[in-house]
């Protein structure tokens, strides 16, 4: 159950939300377009960072673009 100590976790890296015009889901009130989030675990497909509403959240990679 590696999940629950995500919150407290060092971040991995860090990346930049690009836009939060989701096709299938609301985004818009959990990213903000150019602000930079700490990813907390990656697979594939997703990033899970500490969203807007200060918990971990699960968000495709198209949203984001990565900051060095």
């Amino acid at each position: 159950m590696n999940h629950y100590k995500w919150e407290s976790k060092e971040a991995i890296k860090h990346i930049e939300c690009v836009h939060a015009n989701a096709k299938k889901f609301i985004v818009n009130n959990k990213l903000t377009p150019g602000k930079t989030y700490e990813v907390k675990n990656e697979t594939d497909e997703f990033y899970f960072i500490v969203d807007n509403s200060n918990r971990i959240g699960g968000f495709r990679k198209e949203y984001f673009k990565e900051v060095n």
